[in-house]
């Protein structure tokens, strides 16, 4: 049978629609669809889509499932590799990894299986219809060994995951009130809604897992406790300062970092005060800039908060952009604006003190620079202005330096983050391991559960040396 060349169509909200509203936007595939995509599936021998997937992930193995229309074993197989296949089906970027590689993809005229969206078929009839695992009891199990765990996003959510299935007891200690990390502060609810997070949680919780919540280590809960309580430490606290470029007029009321406008939104529900006490700037004008998928979310944010304008400005061109092809293009259909080459240079203000307008000059690129892109250099004399009553940069985000500095003799990179072993999450200290942006820098999900599941094997080889002495 000849396989189709086209992806089994997705439905979506309408864009018009959607721009007003904080609901997801994509809804997924029925069973139906999911299995005429899933037939698409050559079965390749060699799984060049695995090679691509940093957790491993048996991808024709669940997709042959799907196909017999055996979702309780497609599911089996997902969470036999992933403590968050709902998420990941969602929010990884299969685009670049398991999808880039896929055999049909480099048919001429093909596009790949939709393996990111069969991910999350699966994973969401698991959390429809398959209940969760029994709850252990704590008081009768006979853990190999105690494992603190610092944050919980996904890479803390992953070894968690791992390490407990391995017979350890795992607890997990969370600054914020609620568990979930950058999957809850930091991506809106219309790409990942948060009910998703609560379920994939809790099935960690029924396995054993305990997470301590509005425990900031380093503060409430020292090192030395943790190391005197626990045999290792998998710290895995992301990359949440924010960082700013500094212009002139920085500290103007309505110029936000997006980590401070997303956390505020997502986290604190600032988009329904006054039903909830954290407010959020209603803008008119809004302009991001940046090129990622948090400006991404951070200016779809804006927009269905109720502003008229939406204007995302980038230093380089749309052929550089780091977002997600398919985030752009929902931006795009929803009515947001780019600026290409295009960076700002003064915050100006209005004669009421507060943000009124931002100056920005044109740029041309360059050579390529360290990353391998081209660098962008400013163009004399294109200086134009844009109104805007907010600024919300997301140029990126740096290690905390409040768990950090209560760690003194944990070794560092120059740019401060935690330094690893190669290829490792092994740190300078035996007992304490580390993964996912505090290591990395800000990257993607996926890598950060790739990290998670290196720690869970590093950690627990750890301990079964340490206990044959």
């Amino acid at each position: 049978m000849a396989v189709s060349k086209t992806r089994t169509p997705i439905r979506e909200q309408e864009p018009k629609i959607r721009a007003k509203n904080f609901d997801e936007v994509c809804l997924g595939y029925s069973l139906e669809e999911g299995k005429i995509e899933a037939n698409r599936c050559l079965n390749c021998k060699t799984k060049p889509c695995v090679q691509g997937c940093p957790v491993g992930i048996d991808i024709p193995a669940f997709i042959a499932e799907i196909k017999n229309g055996n979702m309780d074993e497609a599911s089996n197989i997902l969470s036999r590799y992933t403590s968050l296949p709902a998420v990941c089906g969602r929010v990884c970027p299969q685009e670049n990894q398991c999808e880039g590689l896929c055999t049909v993809g480099r048919i001429k005229d093909s596009q790949p299986v939709a393996i990111g969206k069969l991910e999350r078929l699966v994973a969401d009839w698991k959390l429809a219809n398959k209940k969760t695992n029994v709850t252990f009891d704590k008081a009768l199990k006979n853990y190999k060994g105690r494992v603190a765990v610092v944050g919980s996003g996904p890479s803390a959510l992953t070894v968690a995951g791992d390490l407990v299935k391995l017979g350890y007891y795992v607890k997990i200690f969370e600054a914020l009130h609620t568990a979930g990390g950058v999957l809850i502060y930091g991506i809106p609810e219309f790409r990942l809604p948060k009910e998703i997070v609560k379920k994939e949680i809790e099935n960690l919780l029924s396995l054993g897992v305990e997470i301590e919540c509005n425990a900031v280590v380093g503060q409430t809960v020292t090192p030395e406790e943790l190391k005197e309580n626990f045999d290792a430490c998998y710290i895995a606290v992301g990359a949440g300062a924010p960082k700013f470029q500094g212009v002139p007029g920085t500290s103007l009321p309505g110029v936000y970092s997006a980590s401070e406008f997303l956390t505020r939104i997502n986290l604190m529900k600032g988009y329904l005060f006054p039903e909830y006490d954290t407010p959020i700037k209603r803008a008119k004008n809004v302009v991001v800039v940046g090129g990622g998928n948090v400006a991404m979310d951070a200016a779809r944010s804006a927009l269905r908060l109720g502003a008229e304008h939406v204007t995302v400005v980038y230093r380089r061109s749309a052929a550089e952009l780091p977002a997600r092809v398919e985030e752009y293009h929902h931006a795009v259909e929803e009515g947001i604006n780019f600026a290409w080459l295009t960076n700002p240079v003064e915050y100006i203000a209005n004669d009421e003190g507060v943000l009124g307008a931002v100056r920005c000059i044109k740029m041309e690129l360059g050579e390529p620079d360290e990353s391998g892109r081209r660098r962008p250099a400013p163009v004399k004399g294109s200086e134009f202005t844009i109104d805007a009553d907010c600024v919300i940069e997301a140029i990126g985000q740096g290690a905390n330096k409040v768990l950090l500095s209560n760690f003194p003799d944990l070794e560092l990179t120059k740019y401060g983050y935690i330094k690893t072993q190669e290829n490792s999450c092994k740190t300078n200290l035996p007992w304490v391991f580390a993964g996912g942006d505090i290591v990395t820098g800000a990257a993607t999900v996926i890598l950060a559960m790739g990290a998670g599941k290196l720690a869970a094997k590093e950690i627990d080889e750890f301990l079964n040396n340490k206990n044959k002495k």
